[in-house]
């Protein structure tokens, strides 16, 4: 097993990009000239190994009635061409109506040698989406009373964090959460293909990507500014397993997936592959031609699930809508601060226990995460009832400014099919 000292640990957040890049959300291993965020394969214990749902809107009812509110089965179709105009290889997304109905939309191709099409509702890396999954279930403990939210890291990782000032005994689950805490980011990226194509497979554990933070300083004082680490969500890995003897993924199995019923959410654990059916993860714009990063190892907490758009918008929707915690933590979890480092691309982000508000057209917020692993991006939104949801799944990572292209075209998708026009 080799130690990621072996390898280059650039910040994901502060990780060097192209001109007009947009900035990453963080979790998942990138080639650290890429903007990005989080990601997953190995089957969840006891998960089934079925077949993701075939996408097809629920019904010519649930169609018309999501079309006579602005925003249809056509206009979704429009705004997946726009992101393939761009050059996005593939591209899959799923809106959920008011009513429950579904609109799906595919562009592009899942394999550029053999041009099969993208597979509606297959399996991708969700990357930084799984920080929700996991603030999710530290929110479930904190109503247990298993554990408070305010409580330090030092009160159940004695001794792992200190050294060049930092500190567990004043860093709170709350601040890990939020991104809140100074943590300075030690997460593996690569800083070339050749590097990639060497070290994809080589593995790391929550406990190396601490312990290699702990030789830098903090970011800054706990509490006192904001920026996204991954390496904090290594601790709330460490601090789960503590506080309930199993793997974080244990518990978002057996707390979300499965009464859920999500079928297709699976830890990546020691897999580099993504299960069938998918679409191949590219990166575009550093050789002349596009490169397949489908598979490397990423299975930590900061990024390490696979699933699917249909099986993310249950999720979200059951989130949002009371069904996995009371409206007191839910509330917490909504809690929000300036997330500073991202305001250039998204004005007005905000980030609370896991999760992003941003504004909508229409007006109010909606609630998400997004995801960037290698060769693949997620962005998702849920309002604020969870009536309504969004999931979109590309299977596409630029090294140049189309990044900003790309940013700005999801955003627009997810906007127009929140606000129903």
């Amino acid at each position: 097993m080799n130690h990621p000292v072996s390898r280059p640990t650039a910040p994901r957040p502060t990780a060097p990009r192209p001109s007009g890049a947009s900035a990453p959300q963080g979790g998942g291993r990138r080639l650290a000239v890429f903007s990005a965020a989080c990601a997953a394969t190995v089957v969840l214990a006891g998960s089934l190994v079925s077949s993701p749902a075939s996408a097809s809107a629920s019904g010519p009812e649930a169609e018309r009635a999501a079309t006579a509110a602005g925003y249809g089965r056509v206009q979704l179709q429009r705004d997946v061409d726009t992101l393939r105009k761009i050059g996005v290889i593939g591209v899959d997304a799923q809106v959920v109506t008011a009513d429950g109905g579904r609109l799906v939309a595919t562009g592009g191709v899942a394999d550029l040698r053999t041009k099969r099409p993208v597979p509606a509702g297959g399996h991708t890396r969700i990357a930084s989406v799984t920080k929700l999954f996991v603030a999710t279930v530290v929110l479930q403990l904190a109503e247990e009373g298993t554990l408070s939210l305010d409580d330090t890291v030092e009160r159940w990782l004695p001794g792992v964090v200190e050294g060049n000032g930092n500190d567990g005994s004043v860093i709170t689950i709350r601040r890990l959460l939020q991104h809140t805490a100074g943590v300075p980011e030690a997460y593996p990226a690569f800083t070339s293909v050749e590097q990639y194509l060497k070290h994809r497979y080589d593995p790391f554990t929550p406990e190396q990507i601490v312990a290699e933070a702990m030789k830098k300083k903090p970011d800054f004082a706990p509490g006192k500014g904001w920026m996204y680490s991954n390496t904090g969500y290594m601790l709330i890995s460490m601090i789960i397993e503590k506080a309930t003897g199993n793997p974080w993924h244990v518990e978002v199995r057996d707390r979300i997936s499965r009464p859920l019923g999500l079928r297709h959410t699976r830890w990546s654990g020691a897999s580099v592959d993504v299960p069938s059916p998918h679409a191949k993860g590219y990166l575009v714009g550093v050789r002349n031609t596009p490169v397949d990063v489908t598979k490397h190892f990423d299975g930590d907490a900061a990024g390490g699930l696979i699933s699917t758009t249909g099986d993310v918008n249950r999720f979200l929707r059951a989130l949002a809508g009371g069904r996995l915690l009371p409206p007191a933590l839910l509330k917490q979890m909504r809690a929000t601060v300036p997330a500073t480092a991202f305001e250039a691309t998204w004005p007005g982000v905000r980030y609370g226990l896991g999760v992003m508000s941003r504004p909508l057209s229409c007006g109010g917020v909606y609630w998400s995460h997004g995801g960037d692993d290698l060769g693949y991006r997620t962005r998702t939104g849920v309002t604020a009832d969870g009536r309504r949801s969004v999931v979109l799944a590309m299977s596409t990572q630029f090294g140049d400014a189309r990044t900003q292209a790309q940013e700005k075209a999801a955003g627009e998708l997810v906007d127009r099919a929140l606000c129903g026009r």
